[in-house]
């Protein structure tokens, strides 16, 4: 080990502290990099949601057409039809004997789909008590629902849905006329609406209905990102590292995704970086280190 004089000592000395001085602080590389926990954020973008009303209902024929010999005392002599058939207008759908001799022909009045018959060969044919025929006019069907009162007023003629209908798939419609009155304990008003499709649809059977009454356009973010806590509705946003709780108020969903209606100090802006899956976990001024969800997929 080297020796120095003495008088060497307090140069040495300064020369030391000098250069600590110059090194930078391993504590405040910590204090300026701040730990915390990983976190999956995104930007909040702008979207457009459909206002969508919802309704169960029936199917029924918009209107039926029931037919019926003019005369009495006649016998089904002959069927040229049945349930389920598609006939047109003046169709001949069956042959009927005359007490005194000869027949005449029973003929539908107006195209459709015949929904149900009585007739059978040899039976009686009467102009009174039930039809020969029912049937389906113009082959046109309405799903019958109820909707509640706050939704009516959205509703209006001529608004598309989009209906599931029990064994028979996914069909179009449009609202065709809404009930003036409401059943007054429920509170629940009939809305009708016509539904355009080929298929042979089953009367009675059961559908629902999406109308699509309006949309909106404006800033969402997952509904993952949403918090419910005793503060409110809120968000966690990412700002230099530290999470921010923003209150924010909501509207329309679709698809996972919610709108951003409103909200204290700012609520959410486009562009706002956001914690993709909130958690009570995170505080206010929590540090982080976010992870994009597309960097995070890869």
């Amino acid at each position: 080990m080297p020796t120095f004089p003495p008088s060497h000592l307090p140069a040495l000395l300064l020369a030391g502290l000098l250069t600590l001085a110059a090194q930078p602080s391993r504590a405040d590389d910590t204090e300026a990099a701040p730990k915390g926990a990983a976190v999956t954020v995104l930007k909040a973008t702008k979207s457009c949601f459909a206002n969508i009303v919802e309704l169960s209902g029936t199917i029924i024929p918009r209107e039926e057409a029931q037919v019926r010999p003019e005369r009495m005392g006649l016998k089904v002599a002959e069927m040229l039809a049945d349930a389920g058939d598609s006939v047109s207008a003046g169709q001949v759908l069956a042959r009927l004997t005359l007490p005194e001799g000869g027949s005449v022909a029973v003929q539908a009045p107006v195209a459709g789909t015949i929904a149900a018959t009585t007739a059978a060969i040899g039976a009686t044919a009467s102009g009174k008590g039930e039809a020969l025929f029912s049937i389906i006019a113009r082959s046109e069907y309405d799903l019958v629902g109820l909707v509640p009162t706050r939704d009516i007023a959205k509703l209006g003629v001529n608004q598309t849905a989009r209906i599931k209908i029990i064994g028979a798939g996914d069909v179009d419609g449009k609202v065709r006329r809404m009930s003036t009155t409401v059943e007054p304990n429920s509170q629940l008003g009939q809305v009708f609406i016509g539904i355009t499709t080929n298929r042979r649809l089953l009367v009675n059977s059961s559908g629902r209905a999406q109308i699509k009454t309006g949309q909106s356009c404006g800033v969402a973010v997952p509904l993952t990102a949403i918090l419910y806590s005793t503060a409110g509705t809120v968000v966690q946003v990412v700002r230099h590292n530290r999470i921010e709780t923003r209150r924010v108020e909501t509207g329309l969903m679709s698809a996972g995704q919610v709108e951003i209606t409103g909200g204290a100090t700012g609520g959410i802006q486009e562009g706002d970086i956001v914690v993709a899956r909130a958690g009570a976990l995170l505080r206010e001024g929590d540090p982080v280190r976010p992870v994009t969800a597309s960097a995070e997929g890869k």
